[in-house]
């Protein structure tokens, strides 16, 4: 499987794109807000061929989210979240409007729902969701078991975790959590998170000061 990952937005988030050797691929957390972000999205799809069977959402918070309406009408493709989040769409405006912004185009709804033990396959790859709420209440990591790692979100980052003070959150639950559906993985896992570098679940077991 090769990973892509952007940089995306003023936040700033990662946004990765998936694909492996049938050239099909998935995008995760299109962030892209900027006119230029969104062409370097579209021109790394094109210029490598790829077909997108699938956008996911690791959770609907304002930044993960913006690129969505332009996936919406470049290829056709309707974002996947877990439904705990989805009255985050609607509350979007008023978000951007407490950072100061306001959006260019309103959220898009969802055209699935993404359910914790679902499979999402594309090519010959498969990712297994696994909810992990606590940060967002429909928090979704992606994990991939052949290629030995996770797309976390913001569950999980390198020396920290996610917010939990937002509308939904909870930090008792977003540690139960990590620890419980997390933490049981290989300890080599990469994960690779929704802001800043990889890590592995072995470093966040060990070093991470939130489980100390």
């Amino acid at each position: 499987m090769r990973i892509k990952r952007f940089e995306f937005n003023m936040f700033p988030v990662n946004c990765y794109i998936l694909s492996d050797e049938t050239k099909e691929a998935v995008i995760i957390d299109a962030g892209c807000f900027y006119e230029e972000e969104k062409q370097a999205l579209k021109k790394y799809i094109d210029d490598n061929g790829l077909n997108v069977k699938h956008l996911l959402n690791t959770h609907l918070h304002l930044d993960h989210i913006f690129g969505n309406p332009f996936l919406l009408k470049e290829y056709g493709l309707k974002a996947e979240a877990n439904q705990a989040d989805e009255f985050w769409l609607n509350q979007a405006d008023a978000q951007a409007r407490m950072f100061g912004f306001q959006l260019p185009e309103p959220p898009v709804p969802l055209g699935k729902y993404v359910c914790d033990g679902d499979v999402i396959t594309f090519g010959n790859t498969k990712l297994e969701a696994i909810h992990v709420p606590g940060h967002s209440p429909g928090s979704i990591v992606y994990y991939c078991k052949e290629e030995n790692c996770l797309f976390s979100g913001d569950v999980l980052f390198q020396g920290s975790i996610g917010r939990a003070d937002l509308t939904g959150g909870n930090f008792d639950e977003l540690r139960e959590h990590i620890c419980s559906r997390l933490f049981v993985l290989p300890g080599d896992t990469t994960v690779y998170p929704g802001h800043g570098d990889p890590t592995t679940i072995g470093i966040e077991k060990k070093n991470n000061p939130f489980f100390r």
